[in-house]
Formats: C-alpha cells, structure tokens, sequence
C-alpha cells in the first residue's frame, strides 16, 4: 500500500514546498499592503529591469527553439548528428555559473577572442573600451542562456521524437516532393511540439529568472528584476522584505504574461504552419542552407563553451599573462595552493549536498516507477505539470518564502536544509532521465522471472535493478550536476552560511583574480564531469563480461 501511494507522496513533495515557498513570499507583501508595491514602484530602475527580465527571456528561449528545431530538421539521422548528440551530455554537465564564466573569460575585452585577434587583426596592445559584458540590453546575457539552453531542449527532444515516428512521416512528405527541412517542420514538428511544450516553458521562466549567470553576464545598472529582488531579499535590514516580496509577486506576473505572450505565439505558428501545408511549399532549395546555418550554429555554440572552459582551465594555472598575448608565459600552481583553504571544504560540502539530494531523488525515482509497473499506474498530464512545477515556478519566486520557513524552523544556514531545498530541483531531473527507460524494459524479463517462483521484490533487485544500472547511474550523474549547479537556493536557504563551489564562484566573479575564479569554476565544472564518467565506466566495469548490459 505504501508503495502504491508512493507516486502521490512524491507529486505532493513536488507542490509542497512551492506552495509553501509561494504563500511565505506573498506574506511580507500582503502584510505591509500597498506600501511594498509603493517602494517596489519607486525604485527607479523597475521599468527597464522588468523590460530585460521580459526581453532575455522571450529572446534566449526563442532563438533556442529556433535551433533546436534547425539542428533537428538539417541533421537528424545523420552522422553529424550523431556526433551532436555525443557532445550533449558534456555540454548539460557544464554548471550555468562555470559556462557563464567561461563565456566571459572569452568575450570580455580582455578574454580569449580580444587576445587571439590583437596580433593578427585588431593591433590592440590594451584591452579596447567595449562594453560587451554587462551590456545594457542582456545580449551577452542572452547569448549565454541560448549556449546552455539548445542543448537541454535538444535532449528533450531527442527523449520524445520517436513517438511521433518521424521516419514514416519523413519519407512520406519525401516522396511527395516536399525538402527534408519543410517535411520536418510541417511534418514531425507540430507533434514534437507538444511534447516538449513543458520543457520550453521550463526554459522560458528559468531564463526569464536566472540570478547566477545574470550575475555574471547581466546588466547593473539596472540589474535584471530577479537580481534585485535577490539583492532585497539577502539585505541586512529587513525593511526590504516587502519589497522584495512585491517584486517576486512581479516577477511571477511578468512569466505569466510571457507564457501568455508565447502561448498565442503557438497558436499563431499552428495557423500559419497549417496554412503552408495546404499551400503545398515544397521548399527543397531550403535545405542545403538550413544544413550550412545548423552546422554554424552547432559548431559555434559547441565550440563556444568549450573554448570559454578552457580558459577557465588555462588561467587557472597561468603564471604571467599579459593582455594582448594569446598564452601565459609559464604553468604555476599557486592559484590552487592560494585558493585550498577555501576551495577544499567548499568542494567537501558541495559533494555531500548532491549525493544526499541525489541519492533521496534517485530513490524516490526508483520507487515511483517500479509503483508504475506494478500497479498499472500512468502519468497522467496533470501529474507531469506537478512534476515539472519547480521548474515551471520561477526560484525567485518561491524560495524567499522557504527560506523564510526555513528560518523560522531555525534550520536556515544548515547542510541539511538546503539538500532537501535542492532535492525540490534535482528529482525532476532524475526522474525525466530515467523514466524512459525504465518504462522501455522489456516486459518479459519479469514474466519469465515470475513464472520461476520470483518474487516482486526479487524481481526489482536482482532483475530489473541490474539491467537498469547503466540509466540509474545516468540519471544520478543528472541529478549530481543539477545540485552541484544550483546557486539561488543554496545562497537563499543556506543564508550565506553554506559555501558551495557555486556559490563561491559567482561571488568571486566581480573580483579581478582571474586564477582564483578559475580554480573554483573549473572544479565546479570537473565534478559533474566525473559523475559522467562514472556513469559510463562502472557499468562496463561491472559488466565487463556482458557486453549488451554496459548501455
């Protein structure tokens, strides 16, 4: 019975702390009335801090839509894609903050691209006075929410394309004229929509939201709405609460209105795709340009963060490097020795907040899918919707109000407490991971195992466990990158009080010690990267004799 009624416990465990975190939010607000939404309005900086919030969003979210549907329609099946589709769990490895930071180190006038130019192109011999980082309109913040987006939309997309049998309907549009890149659009793309709607409003209020790459990217002066309200809340004084208040209830508008806004956006698509199709455009000329711009597109997004990464590699163990040469003179490891103080305990904690959060969603996972297949339960899509809540729910908004509960409990600056706040963010991730497969084994397996006498019991351990361990390990090594990667939550819940990898890069990010903050980004990018490798090596390790179990 406790099995059975699994599911919902963990679906109410979804809702629980968003709700909570939305009526401790909207509390300060509603208890000061109209004087939070009085100093809310009387900070000059709402209008254009509201329009970034609305602008960075809708536009990062669209052109990643955008490319992912590109890549999808030019390259799909092909062996360049193949080679894509290597590349996107070491891209969805990268933390927002580390890929932020690897960005920056190579666009900033003093970065990697300004230092690879100047003696070919530029003649600079000092950084030039361009204000790309922290630009006034978010484009480098844009920018940098599309290089870690397209790859998350691409593995949703990938999870859910086989439903909708694109290669029957490809080949039927084929033989009827119609170019790979239209036979994909007006094809298989109206019922892949639909299946990865959840996941691109996911996108869309998260990019609408972010605090760590706005941080790091975004502009100051105004700062993003979230930025602000993140200032407000971590003030000493607590008269901003209820500003800060009025400005999450604002910013939970503003998503609102931009869910609306893409909702008609749908709507309209749908027409105007359905309308194409019955004008019978067969656009075959269109695909060879469609394959050169996804190529660019894949290459330059791909190519992007890893270069940025290396920098942060590089400068992490640079000895003298001057501005404009393209290479540090010499290796030094003083920045580690400098940064082991702080860099090792932080690391300690940051790993034993993810495997805590992990190991509880990883359990949750297992028993609410095992509840599944023993029962008959579905996925209903209400469920879906309360499984996706904490990412649909932007962070800004209700983690003030759990950090408020948290410190009422008395349990706010705790390890604790902020391993059950990121098991809020984590387990959806886990449970999307592993739920296709688990749900894909072949049923059989157990049949037969029944028929010798297994119990159910027996049947999870020693069969479907074990043929699940490649996935399960997979989708931990998600779920480890997910908390590693988490910076709002920690900050808010742990009260400044629970360092993290995270949290400590961000904050080092408006220092001017370039080594430093790359000893911490780079640590904070190789940890989730070894859970990787983990996931992939022990298998093969454990299965070394049975080949078709290492995957």
């Amino acid at each position: 019975m406790i099995l059975r009624a699994l599911p919902r416990l963990t679906l109410a465990l979804m809702a629980g702390p968003v709700l909570a975190g939305l009526a401790g939010t909207a509390y300060p607000a509603l208890r000061d009335g109209a004087r939070a939404f009085r100093d809310l309005a009387a900070w000059t900086g709402l209008p254009r801090a509201a329009a970034l919030s609305l602008g960075t969003g809708l536009a990062s979210t669209a052109l990643s839509l955008f490319l992912c549907t590109l890549v999808l329609a030019a390259l799909h099946g092909t062996p360049t894609f193949a080679r894509i589709r290597s590349l996107l769990a070491p891209l969805l490895a990268v933390p927002h903050a580390a890929a932020a930071l690897g960005i920056a180190f190579l666009i900033a006038p003093s970065g990697w691209i300004a230092r690879a130019l100047s003696p070919w192109a530029t003649g600079w011999t000092a950084p030039p006075d361009l204000l790309i980082l922290n630009d006034p309109y978010g484009l480098s913040l844009t920018l940098g929410l599309v290089a870690k987006e397209v790859p998350f939309l691409l593995l949703m997309a990938l999870s859910s394309i086989n439903q909708t049998d694109p290669d029957r309907r490809l080949t039927t549009a084929a033989t009827l004229g119609y170019g790979r890149v239209a036979a994909f659009v007006l094809t298989v793309f109206p019922t892949l929509y639909p299946l990865i709607r959840l996941p691109v409003y996911a996108v869309l209020a998260y990019a609408m939201t972010v605090v760590d790459m706005a941080l790091i990217l975004g502009p100051t002066l105004p700062p993003t709405l979230s930025q602000q309200i993140a200032a407000w809340q971590m003030a000493p004084s607590l008269t901003k609460q209820g500003t800060a208040a009025a400005g999450a209830i604002l910013q939970l508008g503003l998503v609102l209105v931009a869910l609306a806004l893409w909702r008609a956006v749908e709507v309209g698509a749908r027409r105007f795709l359905t309308r194409q199709a019955a004008l019978g455009h067969r656009a075959a000329g269109a695909d060879l340009p469609s394959r050169l711009l996804a190529l660019l597109a894949a290459g330059t997004l791909g190519f992007g963060l890893f270069a940025g990464l290396a920098a942060l590699a590089l400068w992490s163990v640079a000895a003298d490097w001057r501005f404009p040469e393209a290479f540090p003179h010499g290796i030094s490891l003083s920045a580690w020795a400098i940064a082991s103080p702080d860099l090792l305990p932080a690391t300690a904690l940051t790993l034993g907040i993810a495997l805590a959060a992990t190991f509880a969603a990883a359990m949750l996972t297992l028993a609410c899918l095992e509840a599944e297949t023993r029962f008959g339960l579905t996925a209903t899509p209400r469920a879906m919707l309360l499984l996706y809540l904490p990412l649909l729910v932007p962070q800004i908004v209700f983690l003030p109000g759990l950090q408020t509960l948290a410190l009422t409990m008395q349990i706010q600056g705790t390890w604790p407490a902020v391993a059950a706040v990121h098991l809020v963010f984590v387990l959806p991730y886990v449970f999307l991971s592993l739920a296709p497969a688990y749900r894909t084994l072949d049923p059989r397996y157990a049949t037969t195992a029944r028929a010798l006498g297994a119990t159910e019991a027996r049947v999870f351990w020693r069969l479907r466990l074990p043929l699940l361990l490649a996935p399960v390990l997979t989708a931990s090594a998600v779920g480890m990158a997910v908390s590693i990667g988490q910076y709002l939550p920690t900050l808010l819940v742990g009260g400044g009080r629970v360092t993290t990898l995270t949290t400590e890069a961000v904050a080092l990010s408006s220092g001017g010690n370039r080594r430093v903050i790359g000893t911490f980004a780079l640590l904070q990018l190789l940890l989730p990267a070894l859970c990787f490798w983990l996931a992939i090596a022990l298998p093969r390790m454990v299965w070394r004799n049975r080949r078709g179990m290492q995957t």
